[in-house]
């Protein structure tokens, strides 16, 4: 019953309801002219195209609510959002938490609930110092993309009870692993409260080892109103070892204040 509530008050968008409606069409079509299933195939194959392309752009609106930017009230007042993703993990999140306090600066922590799990403490210091916990699947399982409407629910429904258990709070926004995802995504965040957020940009910091190539994506055109997207877990190391993240993160929130920018949470940009 729950995972069929996830429709209840839905509202998909127009590429999903032109979706539907062109796959009836295909099937009219069909029960009158049989004959014609070589051109309703390469019309279905074309649509499934489309719909895993928008899938697969993490950045993509196409499929639902996605935010990519912070509301436009926040981006008037120079206010961003520093999110990171992975975590905790408990080799990093401290140093990272320590250089936040160091530069007063607030963060988003977007926690994988296994891991929130196996380290409770560090998700209650997290929102202990001032910054938010919130929803990045209980098990970031590298098939995400592909799960149907019950593995979307029993992932994002278990994050949610973990994180809000540990915490005291109960997560308002939800991240995808790595940003994919799939059309049986949206009504599961409908049904669970949930908002999809994305970035406006980030600095790969998974995978480059160069802690100033990572902080020149992220501060190429920034201005109020950006999501800038980093990781405390599965983060990079340079040659001698350290955390990127924790390289990028000094120089970053200097550049930030030269910008008289303010670092926000993405939940103080509610409005």
């Amino acid at each position: 019953m729950k995972l069929f509530s996830a429709y209840r008050h839905w509202r998909p968008t127009p590429l999903l309801k032109g979706s539907f409606l062109l796959t009836l069409a295909v099937v009219a079509v069909l029960a009158v002219l049989p004959d014609f299933w070589p051109w309703a195939l390469a019309v279905v194959n074309a649509d499934h195209l489309v719909m895993t392309f928008a899938g697969l752009w993490p950045r993509c609106k196409l499929l639902g609510p996605n935010w990519t930017s912070l509301p436009e009230v926040s981006a008037s007042q120079g206010e961003i959002a520093i999110t990171i993703d992975d975590g905790p993990d408990p080799a990093v999140t401290p140093a990272v938490l320590d250089l936040l306090a160091r530069h007063g600066a607030k963060a988003t922590f977007f926690c994988i609930g296994e891991k929130a799990r196996r380290h409770p403490e560090l998700c209650r210091e997290i929102v202990t110092q001032g910054h938010a916990v919130e929803n990045h699947s209980m098990f970031h399982r590298h098939h995400f993309a592909l799960l149907l409407l019950g593995g979307y629910y029993a992932e994002l429904e278990a994050a949610q009870e973990t994180l809000a258990s540990i915490t005291g709070v109960r997560p308002a926004f939800f991240r995808a692993p790595a940003g994919l995802r799939n059309p049986l995504l949206d009504p599961v965040l409908n049904r669970l409260g949930l908002r999809l957020v994305s970035w406006t940009r980030r600095g790969f910091d998974t995978v480059e080892r160069n802690p100033q190539a990572v902080l020149e994506k992220l501060l190429d055109g920034l201005k109020g109103g950006d999501i800038l997207l980093l990781h405390d877990g599965n983060a990079a190391r340079t040659d001698l070892g350290v955390p990127v993240i924790l390289e990028v993160l000094p120089p970053l929130l200097d550049a930030i204040v030269a910008a008289k920018l303010r670092p926000i949470t993405l939940r103080e940009a509610l409005v």
